[in-house]
């Protein structure tokens, strides 16, 4: 089946050409909310990628602009179109935005490299995993959204199935498999879940053990996604209570992948994990 990516790409891309041609032409946020008739933090939004904008206001922007190159213009109207569809996870209702953001990505990405510090990856929960996992957080309080939520993060999944398929490097921090979601059969499953999404060709998982001590990912969960060369450059994502955070700087960038580097070096290889995971799950039987 082929794979679904979304809208989210071609309105990050929208933004970013959208910035630089304001900037080019010498305006503020400020002179061109006033030129749309709309308030100021409208244009930042657009212009982070958050909102998308409409065909006849993007008109007025590249009249303003100064933009008349027909090639130019017809690729911005273009990504503006794809921006406005509606993603895959349409059909689920509405969720949260730094929720469908991240999603959007994710379905575009070609490789998330991610550590875990608490939890199974989500790519790589079972429905009853991530229903435990979903009712212990408390963030989402009605079950029928909890429902929502579960669905939606197996849908994701299908990523890693779908042709071109997501590469996932994911690192676990022991703790993550020892904690007992949901129960100690709940708990054997996701981790037989585990061994068997191990054997994929596009997955590979490792174990960070007890045994090395402190280490970066102590700091909290990391996702690193990368995207085609014509798409998008890379993107580390970290969530946290005080929100959720986009890095793109290539100092960000730099600094991510040196943790997740030093991270790699202190885990266990892919087979000596698979191997810990079988332990833990035979300590559940």
């Amino acid at each position: 089946m082929p794979r679904t990516s979304g809208p989210t790409i071609a309105r990050w891309q929208l933004a970013q050409e959208l910035r630089t041609l304001r900037e080019t032409a010498g305006l503020t946020h400020a002179e061109i909310s006033r030129v749309l008739d709309c308030s100021e933090s409208k244009i930042y939004k657009i212009e982070s990628g958050d909102l998308g904008v409409g065909r006849p206001d993007l008109l007025v922007i590249l009249e303003r602009y100064g933009v008349a190159d027909e090639r130019v213009r017809e690729t911005l109207l273009d990504l503006q179109k794809q921006g406005r569809e509606r993603g895959w996870w349409a059909k689920f209702g509405q969720l949260p935005g730094p929720y469908v953001m991240y999603i959007g990505l994710e379905s575009a990405a070609t490789e998330v490299k991610n550590f875990e510090l608490a939890a199974v990856p989500g790519l790589l929960q079972t429905a009853d995993y991530a229903r435990a996992l979903l009712t212990a957080q408390g963030l989402v309080p009605d079950p029928d959204q909890i429902e929502k939520r579960v669905q939606v993060r197996i849908a994701r999944q299908a990523c890693l199935t779908d042709e071109p398929r997501l590469n996932l490097w994911t690192i676990i921090d022991e703790g993550a498999l020892r904690r007992q979601i949901g129960g100690r059969v709940v708990m054997r499953q996701q981790l037989d879940h585990l061994q068997e999404a191990s054997a994929l060709p596009n997955i590979t998982i490792q174990v960070l053990p007890f045994t090395e001590g402190g280490h970066p990912g102590t700091l909290g969960s990391i996702a690193i996604l990368d995207f085609p060369l014509d798409v998008h450059s890379p993107v580390a994502y970290v969530e946290s209570f005080a929100g959720d955070v986009y890095m793109e700087k290539e100092d960000d960038l730099r600094r991510a992948n040196m943790v997740f580097t030093h991270m790699h070096a202190a885990a266990l290889s892919a087979t000596k994990s698979v191997e810990l995971i079988a332990a833990v799950a035979r300590d559940l039987a």
